[in-house]
């Protein structure tokens, strides 16, 4: 299978991959009851001045166009983070990034007076929580899947950090020359001249 190389295709992909997922795992909730009303009503609701309105076949879809969008976004910001800090850990990481992103989604559409169909009930706002963090395991292992590998090829963040402690090699000279080194640094060596003097 050919794999993606542009980070922005790659978030669009895996984003929308994420949101089936998490739009499934909506339905499921609500189905259930265990959900008063699906996340793309809660989205619609920003834009509607009713529920009703925001239950209607066209509020409907506005709220899942609203949906896919924020969730291709989330993707994009993920594929970023990824490429910087590595494909380890991907459980973790997208289980974090899916549950923080729509957090902040859910408290940015709920915060808003002119939404009229916020879910206020705690089962509601733990099942967007769920679903969230199923779009970020999603999301996380798409990117991972259909990422061409050179898009993980970026040096780690860490790389210039200077370091803190001695090496051996170093302590042992220390010891044996103690006014060559100050601080740990050679002063003979012409990269350090500049930090003593």
């Amino acid at each position: 299978m050919k794999k993606i190389k542009d980070r922005i295709t790659l978030g669009i992909v895996s984003g929308l991959l994420g949101t089936v997922l998490k739009t499934a795992s909506d339905e499921i909730f609500l189905r259930k009851k265990i959900s008063q009303r699906s996340f793309r009503e809660t989205a619609s609701g920003v834009w509607v001045s009713s529920r009703k309105e925001a239950k209607n076949p066209y509020g409907q879809i506005l709220g899942q166009i609203m949906d896919i969008g924020l969730g291709m976004l989330g993707a994009i910001a993920q594929v970023q983070i990824l490429s910087k800090t590595g494909k380890n850990n991907l459980f973790a990481k997208g289980a974090f990034f899916g549950i923080t992103y729509g957090s902040i989604v859910t408290a940015m559409l709920s915060g808003f007076d002119t939404n009229k169909v916020k879910p206020k009930d705690a089962r509601s706002n733990l099942s967007y929580v769920i679903s969230h963090a199923i779009y970020g395991l999603g999301t996380t292992y798409a990117t991972s899947l259909l990422g061409d590998e050179s898009l993980w090829d970026a040096p780690p963040m860490n790389n210039y950090v200077q370091p803190t402690t001695k090496t051996t090699t170093e302590k042992e000279k220390n010891e044996q020359n103690p006014k060559q080194y100050i601080n740990g640094l050679d002063v003979n060596n012409e990269n350090h001249s500049d930090f003593i003097h």
